[in-house]
């Protein structure tokens, strides 16, 4: 391990919770104390993009929130998460590009988080990012691109989560 690069190690970039309710109103505040309780992070709202007149959402209207977290933070989020899942995430949640999303069918099911009748139970997906240093090369300007040898593989990810959060792919 001495003698490996610095720049192909991989680690956490991001972690982004999303709990759509489909609404506004009542139900979707209560979706974001839920999200302030688990990540003990201000949560914001996001918007629908087109209208869905069978279901009654207009464009524009609030109907999810979601949260992002970043850096030591993400790592202690994603244990408690992995553990509502019992460390148990199937193969095809991995994309190609360093990248995995899961679900959680009730937010109480997450360690430390205790069911409250004014808030309720909602389901949340969990989008993770994994990233490498010279990463951020491609958000300046020119839109410069990432080398095919120094992008995250399907299975460098796999790996990844297998040494570093103990997870069992199936």
């Amino acid at each position: 391990m001495k003698n490996m690069n610095l720049m192909t190690k991989i680690f956490l970039d991001k972690i982004i919770l999303n709990i759509c309710t489909g609404k506004s109103g009542n139900i979707l505040e209560s979706a974001k104390t839920a999200l302030d309780q688990i990540t003990n992070k201000k949560s914001s709202v996001r918007n629908a993009k087109k209208a869905q007149r069978d279901w009654g959402v207009r464009k524009g209207e609030p109907i999810a929130a979601a949260v992002t977290i970043r850096k030591r933070d993400s790592v202690l989020l994603l244990k408690r998460l992995l553990l509502a899942k019992k460390n148990k995430i199937p193969q095809r949640s991995f994309d190609n590009f360093g990248n995995f999303s899961f679900g959680i069918k009730e937010h109480i099911d997450i360690p430390g988080i205790k069911y409250d009748p004014q808030i309720g139970i909602f389901g949340l997906n969990v989008s993770v990012s994994l990233a490498r240093l010279g990463f951020n090369i491609r958000l300046k300007r020119n839109n410069k691109k990432i080398g095919q040898r120094h992008r995250i593989s399907l299975d460098d990810a796999k790996k990844f989560m297998i040494k570093e959060f103990d997870v069992e792919l199936y």
